[in-house]
């Protein structure tokens, strides 16, 4: 079937991806970064003045980029007087850049660092060490900005984030926790006297994830937890004293903190917090502590990024909706006016192209955002593409996606589907996927398709599955356990357990421990794809970045000679260059024709 001409182009949507993040607002300035895949993928630091003029503050080949975690995390904090201190990609140190001048060094150790906080002429962060020998290591830092060997303030642990300073500079606030557990298992809220003396736990321990704390006053500390069952916002004493729940509801009110360096709620000067909150996306809203209050702002976004900054009463975050790109949007709190400071410079296409997703629940229980086909595109019971997403503890959100309108304007709908597992909805829909990663995820996505064969929505043998990540492996055993799939689409795709907890970085080195149970190769042969090769009979595209540190290209590559030896169609492309997660915009280009091309045979 030839598809129906679209004006959105692979170039169109590989060029579409200059993502705003991390805002900072002080003093009537306003900075965040952008992923510009034009650039090669450079992360850039821009300032808006006051004034309203714009400024790009590193010229290439400068990249502001961490690889803490290997996922990296907000790269830059900004000093009182307006200097940067960021993190450089290419040799991961710290520079100190000052307005006008060219970037310092502060660092020459060969760590990396992220989490930036500037305060008292230093800036506090969370240092990774990895060894000759592989180890890594990590601890809260403070760097003196004008030299001078960096201090050690809390070490021992397997990973930190959040350091946070009280007012008047007696103590710091941060959260850690240790292997086998990811940061939304269980984590610990400490504080350290910078007097001298132990540090303390305040909250937390193995089953309750607290995040992101920001400190109310001198011995009062906000947090989020998800002691609850749904990660709220608290209040409580220096000590763990007067723990009080400001807004109980079954709702979350921040994000998985697969980066770091997230504030999804911020103070401003009336005593209220501007919050996040919601189911599967986030909507701004304005909390009242004391009464509990909260009331959500009128604003054209479905959706924000975990991230906001106060300067007075104006808040700055990152907004989208599905007709609107991730823009850097400030919000009047005391009006509730709002401007975009950074829409996104890509020419959208006309907006009749554009699809409004649809929430849906499948089976009752799974959620999922249905993006139908342009009507006009449409003869019969259309094609689907099920996309699965990463992680796999994320969730699919409803920001414009103009790889799904490259489908959709073609003829073809879109279902992302927010499986079990899933962030959005609280712990116990997160907790579904315990022990059952290659169960729940792929029981979810044939479910979600045979959902969408029996209400007439798609033609039954005209169902494909694509994803990336955790979301590739649930493509690649979907496509191995069921026949419901005319095709499967994988980037950097994982195939096999052991080798991915033997070679992965340290961030996820025991996640599968907690995805599917401690190695025991019997069950990890009963749901890993390459195991369950033979069983496998539709087409296969697997795409992957050659330089993945998270997951090693012969992840992808063992997959395909599997398939080959078969004699099951596959093509396999690999890319020099490129991570985990597609920067370049001839990469991005290249990997959705393919895609298309492949879309374009099975579907026939």
């Amino acid at each position: 079937m030839p598809f129906w001409p679209s004006p959105i182009s692979t170039r169109d949507v590989a060029g579409s991806s200059v993502r705003p993040g991390w805002p900072v607002a002080m003093g009537g300035r306003v900075w965040w970064t952008e992923d510009r895949p034009d650039e090669g993928g450079r992360t850039v630091i821009v300032r808006r003045a006051a004034d309203g003029t714009r400024r790009d503050l590193l010229p290439a080949p400068w990249c502001a980029r961490t690889r803490v975690h290997e996922y990296g995390g907000r790269p830059y904090a900004v000093t009182p007087d307006g200097d940067v201190v960021f993190a450089n990609l290419k040799d991961q140190r710290l520079y100190l850049l000052a307005d006008g001048g060219e970037p310092r060094p502060l660092t020459d150790d060969g760590c990396r660092y992220a989490d930036l906080l500037v305060h008292d002429g230093q800036v506090w962060c969370v240092r990774e060490h990895h060894d000759e020998n592989g180890k890594v290591t990590r601890a809260v830092v403070a760097i003196p900005l004008d030299g001078g060997e960096p201090r050690v303030w809390a070490s021992g642990s397997d990973f930190y984030a959040s350091p946070t300073i009280s007012p008047d500079g007696w103590h710091l606030a941060y959260v850690c926790w240790n292997h086998p557990r990811m940061p939304w298992d269980g984590t610990e809220l400490r504080v350290v006297p910078l007097t001298g003396g132990p540090a303390w736990t305040v909250r937390g321990g193995h089953s309750e994830s607290v995040l992101a704390p920001s400190w109310k006053d001198d011995s009062r500390l906000y947090l989020v937890s998800d002691a609850s069952g749904w990660w709220n916002l608290y209040e409580i004493g220096l000590h763990g004293d007067g723990a009080r729940a400001l807004h109980p509801a079954e709702e979350e009110f921040t994000l998985p903190p697969w980066q770091l360096g997230g504030r999804p709620y911020a103070a401003l000067p009336d005593g209220r917090l501007a919050v996040l909150h919601g189911r599967g996306d986030l909507r701004l809203g304005l909390l009242d502590p004391g009464s509990g209050t909260l009331t959500d702002l009128d604003l054209p976004y479905t959706g924000w990024n975990a991230a906001l900054a106060a300067d007075g009463p104006r808040v700055v975050g990152i907004g989208y909706a599905a007709t609107t790109p991730r823009s850097v949007v400030a919000v009047d709190t005391a009006t509730g006016r709002h401007q975009e400071l950074r829409p996104d410079p890509a020419a959208l296409p006309d907006l009749a192209y554009l699809t409004v997703p649809e929430a849906v629940r499948i089976e009752g229980d799974v959620h999922g955002f249905l993006y139908p086909p342009h009507p006009s595109a449409v003869e019969g019971a259309p094609p689907y593409v099920i996309f699965v997403h990463g992680g796999p503890t994320a969730h699919a959100d409803t920001a414009l996606d103009l790889e799904k309108a490259f489908l959709t304007s073609r003829g073809i709908g879109v279902l992302d589907l927010n499986y079990g597992g899933s962030t959005g909805y609280g712990r116990a829909y997160r907790d579904r996927l315990k022990g059952q990663w290659g169960v729940v995820d792929v029981d979810d996505a044939v479910a979600a398709a045979e959902w969408l064969a029996a209400r007439g929505l798609a033609d039954p043998r005209r169902i494909a599955i694509r994803g990336s990540s955790s979301g590739g492996w649930t493509v690649m055993a979907a496509c191995c356990r069921s026949d419901v799939f005319a095709g499967g689409v994988s980037y950097y795709g994982i195939s096999a357990l052991a080798p991915l907890a033997a070679h992965t970085h340290d961030f996820e080195s025991r996640y599968v421990e907690w995805l599917v149970g401690p190695e025991d190769p019997q069950v990890y042969a009963s749901r890993e794809p390459l195991a369950l090769v033979d069983q496998i009979s539709c087409p296969m595209l697997l795409l992957q970045g050659l330089d993945d540190p998270v997951v090693p290209p012969e992840q992808s590559s063992a997959f395909a000679d599997a398939l080959a030896e078969r004699g099951v169609p596959c093509t396999y492309l690999a890319f020099e260059g490129e991570s985990h997660g597609f920067r370049r915009t001839e990469t991005r280009a290249a990997a959705l024709a393919a895609e298309l091309a492949f879309y374009q045979q099975i579907f026939s």
